[in-house]
């Protein structure tokens, strides 16, 4: 099969953005390894982070909303073993409280942002982030404020790189002005392609690397679930992606129909199809990509690895184009905080 193998062959490497570090094509999100996916298998889990460093998936990407920091805390010992094969990648932006589950807050304003890498670096065990993201934006804080109090954490020497995930094309030449952004992370996939309207191409523009998060349209795609409402437990916050159950996902299922006969022609899963035609939006946008699909199985991690190795020819990319734009269902159950809500 292609892009299937029992050996490990360490993916290929690229440049995170103008000037940015050098990591594996594919990188991997952590979240899901111990937060928002239901219960975690503890002893899997870190075989499957060790996993990454054997197949060359450099970029491991966290948060300290995943848990509450917990998420950064469980990373911690994989970090401290791997500090120079690995670029760590954490955010900030997300307000939650351990004493008050329904709390959540937006913050950008400078204080927040030092009180927030201390936080991080604490938890981590590290002296230094890679690569420091803004996770959500909060539109009444000027970037010249916010891009400019983590501008200052580079100079610092806590942060090497800046990020900012969900914004616009153009509030990224906005904070682009205000301090070199190396990578923009959003969601991009063969369900959700709403970035393209100006992200994508501001990135472009300015070399900075795009990092697709769910680009597996969080599991739908690799055919985890048929519908997240019957098929996940009661834990799992897929539950409550509107274009994961019901009525939605039964239309969304039968939009994967050139997916699966491109992953047999293939002798591939929809997975690493998926994840191909991610990787090619590079070639197709003229910039860096490097998407991070998450799992907590090592043999997920090693397939999603391979990936890296398909190529699809121009009349398989045109049976995937139309895909998107006939999704049922928003991508978020609160729109409100995604890049797509602020398009002019």
């Amino acid at each position: 099969m292609t892009g299937m193998s029992n050996a490990i062959e360490p993916i290929s490497k690229v440049e995170l953005g103008t000037g940015g570090p050098l990591v594996g094509v594919q990188g991997f999100g952590a979240m899901g390894i111990s937060h928002a996916y239901g219960q975690t298998d503890d002893a899997a889990a870190r075989d499957t982070l060790e996993a990454t460093v054997e197949a060359g998936v450099t970029l491991i990407d966290t948060a300290d909303l995943y848990g509450i920091g917990a998420n950064e805390e469980f990373l911690a010992p994989f970090v401290a073993a791997h500090r120079d094969e690995i670029t760590l990648a954490t955010k900030f932006g997300v307000e939650r409280r351990a004493d008050d589950p329904g709390y959540r807050a937006i913050r950008n304003d400078p204080g927040y942002v030092k009180k927030a890498v201390e936080a991080s670096l604490r938890r981590l065990n590290v002296e230094v982030i890679d690569l420091y993201y803004m996770h959500r934006r909060d539109p009444a804080v000027p970037f010249a404020e916010s891009v400019g109090a983590m501008a200052d954490l580079v100079r610092e020497g806590k942060v090497k790189h800046l990020g900012l995930s969900e914004v616009t094309g153009a509030e990224l030449r906005e904070a682009h002005a205000v301090h070199p952004i190396t990578a923009l992370q959003s969601e991009w996939s063969l369900f959700s392609r709403d970035v393209e309207r100006s992200a994508v191409g501001a990135a472009a523009e300015l070399g900075v690397a795009f990092v697709p998060y769910s680009p597996l349209g969080r599991g739908f795609l690799a055919g985890a679930f048929a519908d997240a409402g019957k098929d996940l437990s009661g834990d799992d916050f897929r539950q409550s992606q509107p274009r994961l159950t019901g009525d939605n996902a039964k239309t969304n299922a039968a939009l994967l129909a050139p997916l699966h006969q491109i992953a047999a022609d293939h002798g591939a899963t929809t997975a690493q199809i998926a994840l191909a035609w991610v990787q090619q939006r590079a070639q197709a946008h003229g910039l860096t990509v490097v998407p991070i699909p998450g799992t907590r199985k090592r043999s997920r991690l090693l397939e999603n690895a391979a990936a890296t190795r398909i190529t699809l020819t121009a009349a398989e990319l045109a049976l995937l184009e139309p895909i998107a734009g006939q999704v049922a269902g928003d991508r978020e159950a609160d729109m409100s905080l995604t890049s797509a809500a602020r398009e002019g």
